[in-house]
């Protein structure tokens, strides 16, 4: 369960344990190809049901990729000297880029958070949603605020460049969508127009505000 504190590493435990028990118990009956198989089909799947609402620690991430590492390369027994026959980084490459496609769950941790970004910024029809935005962006573009909320949401809202960066903003009101930073109509404007927005009075106005300004000249020092 999920309480009001930041999980530790210790809390993970349950979670490493499931995969040192799986990894015992099949990788040393396994060939090479068996053992690729078992890593992206058992050993990356057990973390998912956590990675869906939490941010994994780092030093969490590390100590799965050390049994998918020791599953690949040497079965169950850790104790097995030899060297890796191919870098971490390398065999997480999809197979047509040269790698061997092991899932980089760092990156997939990433991917799941961002399904309830994006429910967040479409407003969709769900408590905790409707709670975020009435406590703490009631009038305001949310990436352009100091961050606020517990660990949680915290985590998740980080994500918001990486969001902006393969998301459409789809006009309505326009009171969620940055005139100056966000992708509008397939351009961001600060960077079309260096030379406007360095005369902008607010950098971090939103595309609402200045549509209902009373003049656009108010909008910019003269």
């Amino acid at each position: 369960p999920m309480g009001l504190t930041k999980p530790q590493v210790k809390n993970y435990a349950p979670l490493i344990c499931r995969i040192e028990k799986r990894l015992s118990a099949s990788s040393q009956f396994l060939s090479y190809a068996g053992r690729l198989q078992l890593v992206n089909s058992v050993l990356s799947s057990l973390p998912t049901y956590y990675m869906c609402s939490l941010k994994l620690p780092v030093a969490v991430v590390d100590i799965i990729d050390k049994h998918r590492k020791n599953c690949l390369w040497r079965g169950s027994d850790f104790r097995k000297k030899g060297y890796n026959l191919a870098t971490w980084n390398l065999v997480m490459k999809p197979k047509d880029k040269g790698g061997l496609g092991i899932i980089n769950l760092t990156l997939q941790n990433d991917a799941l958070l961002l399904k309830h970004l994006d429910k967040f910024y479409k407003k969709e029809d769900i408590q905790w949603i409707k709670l975020i935005w009435q406590k703490y962006y009631p009038d305001g573009v949310p990436h352009l605020r100091k961050e606020k909320g517990s660990f949680w949401w915290k985590d998740i809202f980080r994500l918001h460049t990486q969001y902006r960066g393969v998301a459409i903003c789809a006009l309505n009101k326009g009171d969620t969508v940055s005139l100056w930073d966000d992708l509008l109509f397939d351009v961001i404007h600060s960077q079309k127009f260096p030379n406007l927005f360095e005369y902008a009075k607010d950098p971090a106005i939103s595309l609402w505000k200045i549509r209902t300004a009373d003049s656009l000249i108010s909008c910019f020092r003269i």
